[in-house]
């Protein structure tokens, strides 16, 4: 069970494997998210336009 552990059930693996972007401390997770955050405030979320309506049947 400590062999299954190491090799497959730890955030590494799953990062390696593309199921998890980053694995961050908890030290960090603060300035993570300040910093996803500042990212984000001037996004405007705004649809494309449609190409055609759609036809009542």
């Amino acid at each position: 069970m400590a062999d299954y552990r190491k090799a497959f059930a730890n955030p590494y693996k799953a990062a390696e494997l593309g199921y998890i972007d980053e694995v961050i401390f908890p030290r960090d997770t603060r300035f993570k998210i300040i910093q996803s955050l500042e990212m984000l405030k001037d996004k405007r979320e705004k649809n494309p336009p449609k190409k055609h309506g759609n036809i009542p049947l």
